[in-house]
């Protein structure tokens, strides 16, 4: 396994957070499980972005490895399809969202837990986060399926199964890297937001809510485009070549800064959030 093939995969992964056709996800999946019902302390609600971050790459990855070994060798059968589930899915995330917008809560349910522990809301749960992050993969694949395909090759191309699997690792550290980065640093720079809301009465998850339905209405418009690109009726649009310049330059930041730039960057987050913890805490004699 030579250099080229680690860079590939890396670089993969690192912008597939923010491929065109998932992208608008990002801001949804901050809204819900970064800021919405966020912990009140700054280290937990960093410790919940990365879990929130952990839950998700988990759920992606693990679609994109089923795609690529199983699915791939009937992807231009199944592609067709693909902007049918974005459009859904899109609809579905800006109905939640105009509901949590409107002041409502969402439909719960109790899930198992240790006795005396405090419940946690469905949506901050590792089943709906890794389900959130299978949604954001399969949304994604007609955007994302050419490099991982690339990925998909080297690994089988690869002198061991082992070094197979370490392309497949690394292409999900990279996505990983990425979205740590923007959860972690959404969780830091919303703390005082979330206080301020708190105080005046709990208009955070309105805010979320509205996010949510705006990422919701550009997923679904994409699909909707995107089938309406498949059947030769539909040319270039302003809503979506706007959200394409945005995407650009998040995917050119994302691959400029690469690996070693987000994870200096994620370190530093980190390391923001123990001094201050550190310097709040009361000096005992």
């Amino acid at each position: 396994m030579d250099a080229s093939a680690i860079a590939l995969a890396l670089g993969a992964g690192l912008v597939a957070a923010v491929n065109p056709c998932g992208f608008a996800l990002l801001p949804a999946y901050l809204s819900l499980f970064v800021i919405k019902d966020a912990p009140p302390t700054r280290r937990g609600a960093v410790l919940r972005a990365l879990r929130a971050s952990l839950a998700l790459t988990i759920g992606f990855s693990a679609v994109f490895v089923t795609f690529g070994l199983v699915i791939a060798p009937v992807a231009s059968g199944i592609q067709a399809y693909l902007p049918i589930f974005t459009a859904v899915l899109g609809l579905a995330l800006l109905a939640v969202g105009i509901w949590v917008a409107l002041g409502r809560a969402l439909p719960s349910f109790r899930l198992p837990r240790r006795k005396g522990a405090a419940p946690k809301p469905v949506t901050a749960t590792w089943p709906s986060m890794i389900g959130f992050g299978a949604s954001y993969a399969v949304a994604s694949i007609g955007c994302t399926i050419a490099p991982f395909l690339a990925v998909v090759v080297t690994a089988f191309r690869s002198d061991s199964a082992a070094a197979g699997l370490v392309l497949f690792v690394l292409y999900a550290l990279g996505m990983g890297l990425t979205v740590a980065v923007a959860a972690t640093a959404t969780a830091l720079a919303r703390r005082g937001l979330i206080n301020s809301m708190r105080r005046m009465g709990g208009g955070l998850p309105r805010i979320a809510g509205a996010v949510l339905a705006l990422a919701g209405a550009y997923v679904a418009w994409y699909g909707i485009w995107e089938l309406r690109v498949l059947h030769g009726d539909a040319g270039s649009d302003p809503i979506v070549e706007a959200a394409a310049g945005v995407q650009r330059w998040l995917a050119d930041a994302a691959g400029t800064l690469g690996v070693v730039g987000l994870g200096v960057a994620l370190v530093v987050l980190l390391a923001v959030t123990f001094l201050r913890r550190r310097r709040s805490a009361p000096v005992r004699d």
